[in-house]
């Protein structure tokens, strides 16, 4: 069986596709990218993003889509799934958009400077998606692959990844990283590709009921269910409330860049 026949992949598969019925609450709730990340592709792909011919994969609503857009690339966004596809169209129309994913990418060879995952590589079957970003990719050409990870260093911010852990363990019987930020999704990252990286930190200030919007955005709240969800959704804004009593939240991230040049 392979791992994509596997009832793991299934799982995971099912589990990437539970985003398009809150695509709305995506695109409104979930954090952006700094600047300095867009100088670090830079930096690090050895190209500039204007003119750049780029795919962003698992482009979800659009989120890395219009910063790459904004900075001049020439994007294509590829998303897998309806709703979100539907959400990007509204809010980018402007911008080409492909059904797929990174498994089979729909596009000639060597016909990219560059494909981005921005908080979507994890989804894919790296033993296809790998082969594939490689042969669209034109010679010189880069991959670069990040995620937001919430900062741990911060004390609430680690105080609330046990609250999660300990809620996940008891709803679910298992650890769940993928609700606050995962930075095990990194480790061993493709050790086939010389890959750079960058640990980019960055912060927002937000409403309180934004900041448990997005946290109830992470597919690990959205396969959980409604009722279970609420219920650790208000026993969170209590707390939250007690640290923030002007309803600001001030929500700090390190973004994981990893770029490897084909």
């Amino acid at each position: 069986m392979t791992e994509t026949d596997s009832p793991e992949h299934a799982a995971g598969a099912s589990r990437a596709l539970s985003f398009d019925g809150a695509a709305a609450q995506y695109a409104a709730a979930r954090p952006g990218y700094p600047a300095a990340l867009f100088d670090a592709v830079e930096e690090l792909a050895g190209l500039p993003l204007r003119d750049a011919r780029t795919l962003d994969v698992g482009a979800g609503t659009g989120i890395s889509t219009r910063r790459l857009h904004d900075r001049g690339a020439r994007v294509v966004a590829v998303e897998p799934g309806p709703g979100m596809a539907a959400e990007l169209r509204r809010s980018l129309p402007h911008v080409p958009l492909v059904r797929g994913d990174g498994n089979s990418l729909p596009f000639a060879g060597a016909s990219a400077d560059l494909i981005t995952y921005a908080q979507s590589y994890h989804w894919t079957d790296r033993t296809r998606s790998t082969p594939e970003a490689l042969r669209v990719l034109r010679p010189g050409g880069a991959l670069a692959l990040w995620w937001n990870v919430s900062d741990h260093a911060v004390p609430w911010v680690a105080d609330q990844d046990t609250r999660l852990r300990d809620f996940f363990r008891d709803e679910t019987g298992a650890e769940d990283e993928s609700a606050h930020g995962a930075p095990a999704r990194t480790r061993g990252l493709l050790p086939e590709l010389a890959f750079a990286h960058r640990r980019v930190p960055w912060t927002r200030r937000i409403p309180l009921a934004s900041h448990l919007a997005n946290l109830s955005s992470h597919s690990a709240f959205l396969v959980l269910g409604e009722e279970r969800t609420r219920r650790f959704l208000d026993e969170e804004r209590e707390h939250l409330a007690r640290l923030f009593p002007d309803g600001t939240v001030e929500e700090a991230y390190v973004v994981d860049l990893n770029v490897a040049v084909r």
